[in-house]
């Protein structure tokens, strides 16, 4: 099961005029309590539907049936094509489960024309599986590329393009659902009330799973079993209560306004973004009071931030993620004489002792860090961690006062993009 260390951002760790003090903490608790109860209440009403979104059988199976044909055509290429919490997503279950055993997942998260032309270049259509996300079916980016790649399918397969690719959109309205319908492309829906950065639980996280050969089962197992302990009505019980604790009173109380999210794992780097997304789109709309996120990540940045975060000013605090289980990979025993320290040891173990040279460097310099351990980096282990942040949003709404849902000012750039290339002459 995932662990939840916030000892370093307490008070006693760093000093109470750095970090929480206990009466602080004690007193957040009690108003938490009162707000787990209200998210189990109101998801019996039918509220936060991305929390139902594990228990989903029919989504699950199907799922699972896209990828039992995909195997049997020999698919050697997955074009995924999605933005925002359509491709994050995705993104970082690529990075976990994609092996050279498994098909190559092609992420086209841009419109940048250089890369696209590279990858349409690289791509050999006659063997690959396109899916398109977006929920709305009318977001720029993704739909604009998606009828590119959907006229090269048609070139590789002619009238059985259809397929070869999937819609993974709304299931009741919108223009990719039209247009699926109108061309026999197979969809798979995005329940209507799951927004897209809540969406990982849904065919937009479960379907790069089923693709890349992982087990859906024990990903949405792993969000099942931490429910528990997220709906835990004891604060100090529950991981994402005692998360959005250290978050809101950093933050208000302590002025650490920058929340760094950082894992000390390569194949975890884009969660750090899919969490920046998740805090940013979801809290990020008051002028006063709210986390600022930023993606890093262990140890490259190390060598690029650390001395601003060690020395600079202290407006900002460490979410470290680490594996406790990893690879096997050794260093050669015959190194140069100065690097004897490391002869012979596993890669896994220089990997820790870089975590826990800068965790303790900062505690050293009374700077707050949390750390989240997960035992081995796997579906279920990945499946727990997605699941505690997207409840940790939720409580975070709670004690900031900020409906966790919607983002309007994103649909105002929106709006004004499509007005500049409709040719709208006041732009």
């Amino acid at each position: 099961m995932l662990q939840l260390d916030i000892s370093a951002a307490m008070g006693k760790a760093i000093t109470p005029n750095k970090g929480i003090p206990e009466q602080e903490f004690s007193s957040i608790l009690t108003s938490l309590r009162r707000y787990i109860e209200d998210f189990v209440k109101e998801r019996t009403k039918g509220e936060h539907e991305w929390a139902q979104d594990p228990s989903n059988e029919d989504t699950i199976a199907k799922v699972k049936e896209i990828a039992t044909f995909a195997s049997e055509q020999n698919i050697k290429h997955i074009v995924w094509i999605g933005i925002g919490g359509s491709g994050l997503g995705p993104k970082v279950v690529r990075e976990v489960l994609e092996s050279p055993d498994t098909p190559e997942f092609i992420l086209l998260d841009t419109i940048d024309p250089y890369m696209l032309k590279m990858y349409d270049e690289l791509v050999d259509w006659k063997s690959t599986l396109l899916v398109v996300v977006s929920k709305s079916g009318g977001t720029l980016e993704p739909m604009s590329v998606f009828f590119h790649c959907w006229n090269r399918l048609k070139e590789a397969h002619d009238s059985n393009a259809g397929d070869f690719a999937i819609g993974v959109t709304d299931p009741k309205e919108g223009n990719l659902r039209s247009f699926c319908l109108e061309n026999g492309i197979r969809m798979v829906p995005i329940p209507s009330g799951v927004g897209g950065r809540y969406s990982i639980f849904t065919p937009v996280g479960l379907l790069p799973v089923a693709l890349l050969g992982g087990d859906v089962d024990q990903f949405v197992k792993g969000a099942k079993d931490i429910d528990e302990s997220c709906s835990n009505v004891i604060p100090d019980e529950n991981p994402a209560a005692m998360l959005a604790a250290a978050q809101f009173l950093l933050d208000t109380k302590r002025d650490y306004k920058v929340r760094v999210i950082m894992p000390y794992s390569q194949r975890l780097e884009s969660i750090a973004r899919w969490n920046q997304q998740l805090i940013a789109e979801s809290l990020g709309k008051v002028e006063t009071n709210n986390p600022i996120p930023l993606a890093a990540i262990g140890t490259q940045d190390q060598h690029s931030l650390l001395q601003q975060w060690m020395a600079g000013p202290r407006k900002q605090w460490h979410i470290f993620i680490r594996e406790i289980e990893t690879e096997p990979f050794t260093v050669p025993n015959e190194v140069d004489a100065s690097f004897g320290y490391i002869a012979g040891k596993q890669y896994g173990a220089l990997l820790e002792a870089c975590y826990k040279g800068t965790s303790e460097a900062l505690t050293q310099a009374k700077r707050p860090h949390v750390t989240i351990s997960l035992e081995r980096l796997d579906e279920y282990h990945l499946g727990q961690l997605f699941y505690l942040f997207l409840t940790e949003v939720v409580l975070l709404g709670k004690l900031y006062r900020i409906d966790p849902y919607g983002q309007p000012a994103v649909e105002i750039g929106k709006k004004i993009t499509k007005e500049i290339l409709a040719g709208d002459e006041k732009h």
